[in-house]
């Protein structure tokens, strides 16, 4: 049995007891191949011919690696063998356990026009006692021996998706996230390659579970050298029992495989997240200006209401004002909670300031922080009770916060209808919806685990604020980057990539962050120079031009500006604004870096934008020749470096050209021998521009 995509294959082998065998996972094989395999008999094994790579393994079944379920009914019904399988097509496996009186549905996807499979799990208790779940996994893929090299995207605040490589000999990789969110430092991403991949070349498979929680995943390496991923939830203990008749269904696995090197897998993750899983608005991404560098919490109305008048003579088209409009909020000790308007800083509320900014043909957007409270507020205060805590522990604070038990409906229906009186009142088109703290002991009112109904009663609320709301957008900012994965990212249309805005870090971020996520929902922001995070300094050149290919946004006083960086700045957003067409919705394109320069861009049929960048000081005196990936080798197109950016010193007269009416070269030529490119000082750009002629 099998599933095809686009260009890939997922093939099964039924067994004459129990569930199939995954025989491949990867490059489309020719109709009609089936699964079936010999294998050979090694010595001081069972007896029976064990598949290790099966699609769900358990324990007390022969096959010794990390097990898909461990549960039992008080220290009874342990193992686990699915025995009784029934196929449904090749989407739908469903098998039973009568010993253990389990059932396991396992739902299989992979789009006819993609590359990405999606794979899950339910669990159901047949049986007449509570069944305790201790971890059930989303299901399992195998990638090939010659995976020899596996990478995970961590980091920590400010610096997240930072990509790293290790090698699996034997044994198993562990990548377990207990924060209670996505986390910074384990995100939930494994991609296994062949040797030597880099971004046009080589063999990559992905695999990312879409959950906002804590997770796990685990890589084992089987006996032919093969790697069998696992994925799935990590449960605290207790976290979940099944009563008699129960179900419990996993969040989903999501695979993706690409013979086209590192930006191939990311190509296919992309196309399947616009087709299959984002949400997003007919409108173009909307250019945003967010208020939280420039006033951080010194609200004063009149001079926002002029920061929003230079901003919309910027040509910005949304405004989004941050954290510091509630009672008691002029720092982050008081008010979190509150979500009522200060009348020391706003008088007649946020309308008038709502209202002007609309009137300048600008979306008026608002931060909250929905899940949280400080203990110094009237939330808490009133009801102390709400905040997830263990009876008999001292309640830890971070950020001088509590995280709230929005799974209590009680809590829920307080923030929602706090929420939803603001989304009814004020012209509000776009919610910054932060989450600024792990969950640590997550206790509910009666003391069980709730890390997991927390993440399910967060995804409800935003759920039922689009569906009473449907113009609304939302962006998931969790102190940055920790809360970025598919889970949330089918609810929501931006994500806050990093708090971090400093112009040459963010080149890594968002380059691991590309793995996975579509240029067109990761946030990125013109900051200020020195840069607050890092002190340091960069051009508006540099840092406009590193956040050109994703979600364009500012992130300053627009009244700080010279009259020169106003024109500057404006130049860029109308570049950005003239290109997003094919920026946001165009194939995904990298090379590996050559003396200190990166490059990553965005292909269509008729148009390409490149950013290359120079992070490093180059050690050779003349720049390698660029090569542009992507392009059409027989079609011709016109190379431009576009304005607002103007010539180099050290520019020839032939590089003054490509600041002009560009030259033209046939797309094979620029793919495979390149142009040499004006040299770049460290921590400079350029933004590339082609387009197709005739």
């Amino acid at each position: 049995m099998r599933l095809d995509g686009l260009n890939t294959t997922l093939l099964l082998a039924p067994r004459a007891e129990g569930l199939p065998e995954i025989v491949h996972w990867g490059a489309r094989i020719p109709d009609g191949a089936d699964g079936l395999r010999d294998r050979a008999r090694a010595n001081n094994l069972l007896d029976d011919d064990i598949a290790e790579a099966s699609l769900f393994p358990t324990v007390g079944t022969g096959l010794f690696r990390s097990p898909a379920l461990v549960a039992h009914r008080a220290g009874r019904d342990w193992s686990a063998a699915f025995t009784e399988v029934e196929y449904d097509g090749a989407l739908r496996i469903a098998a039973c356990d009568s010993a253990a009186r389990l059932r396991l549905v396992l739902d299989i996807s992979l789009p006819s026009d993609g590359d990405v499979l999606s794979m899950r799990a339910t669990l159901s208790n047949e049986g007449d006692t509570p069944l305790a779940i201790d971890h059930l996994a989303s299901g399992a893929v195998r990638m090939p021996p010659e995976a020899t090299e596996l990478r995970t995207y961590g980091g920590r605040w400010a610096h997240e998706f930072t990509e790293a490589a290790t090698t699996l000999h034997d044994g198993s990789l562990l990548l377990e996230n207990r924060r209670g969110r996505t986390s910074h430092d384990r995100f939930p991403l494994l991609v296994g390659t062949t040797a030597g991949c880099g971004e046009a070349v080589g063999t990559a498979w992905g695999v990312h579970l879409g959950w906002s929680g804590n997770s796990r995943i685990v890589a084992d390496r089987l006996g032919d050298g093969s790697l069998l991923a696992l994925t799935g939830e990590l449960l605290v203990a207790g976290e979940v029992e099944l009563a008699a008749g129960e179900s419990l269904t996993t969040p989903a696995l999501y695979a993706g495989w690409s013979d086209a090197g590192m930006a191939g897998l990311s190509r296919a993750f992309h196309a399947y997240a616009r087709a299959h899983l984002l949400q997003m608005p007919a409108t173009p991404r909307l250019v945003t200006l967010n208020t939280w560098e420039g006033t951080y919490f010194a609200h004063d109305e009149a001079r926002l209401m002029r920061e929003a008048t230079a901003a919309a003579a910027l040509g910005i088209e949304r405004f989004v004002l941050d954290d510091g409009w509630m009672p008691a909020r002029d720092h982050d000790h008081a008010g979190l909670g509150d979500w009522t308007v200060d009348p020391a800083k706003y008088p007649n509320g946020l309308g008038p300031l709502a209202r002007h900014v609309t009137g300048l043909n600008m979306q008026f957007g608002l931060w909250v922080e929905p899940e949280m409270a400080n203990p110094d507020s009237v939330a808490l205060r009133d009801h102390p009770e709400a905040a997830l805590s263990v009876a008999g522990r001292e309640r830890r604070l971070s950020r001088h916060q509590l995280v709230l038990d929005l799974a209590e409906p009680a809590v829920w229906s307080r923030v929602h209808a706090a929420l939803d009186k603001l989304l009814r009142e004020l012209p509000i088109g776009y919610l910054k919806w932060d989450m600024n703290r792990d969950l640590v002991a997550a206790g509910d009112a009666a003391g069980r685990p709730a890390y997991r109904a927390q993440v399910h009663a967060t995804y409800a609320l935003m759920d039922r604020l689009r569906a009473d709301h449907p113009a609304l957008e939302i962006e998931s900012c969790a102190s940055g980057g920790a809360r970025a994965d598919w889970g949330v990212l089918a609810r929501t249309q931006r994500v806050w990539t990093s708090d971090c805005n400093d112009a040459l870090e963010r080149l890594r971020i968002q380059r691991g962050a590309a793995r996975l996520l579509p240029p067109e929902v990761m946030g990125s922001h013109v900051a200020a120079s020195p840069n607050h995070q890092t002190g340091r300094r960069h051009t508006l050149a540099f840092r406009a031009a590193v956040a050109m290919l994703c979600h364009l946004g500012v992130e300053l006083d627009p009244l700080e500006l010279t009259d020169a960086e106003t024109e500057e700045l404006g130049g860029w957003i109308a570049l950005h604004k003239r290109l997003r067409p094919v920026l946001h919705a165009g194939r995904h394109v990298a090379a590996d870096a050559v003396d200190g320069r990166t490059l990553t861009g965005v292909v269509s049929d008729t148009h390409a934008v490149y950013l290359v960048a120079q992070e490093v000081a180059p050690a050779r005196p003349h720049p390698a020749p660029l090569r542009l990936p992507g392009l059409l080798a027989d079609a011709r197109y016109r190379l431009r470096i576009p304005p607002p950016q103007r010539p180099i010193a050290a520019a020839s007269y032939g590089h003054r050209a490509l600041y002009g009416e560009g030259v033209v070269h046939a797309g094979g030529t620029l793919a495979h021998a390149g142009f040499g490119p004006p040299p770049l000082r460290p921590e400079t750009a350029l933004i590339l521009e082609l387009t197709r002629e005739g």
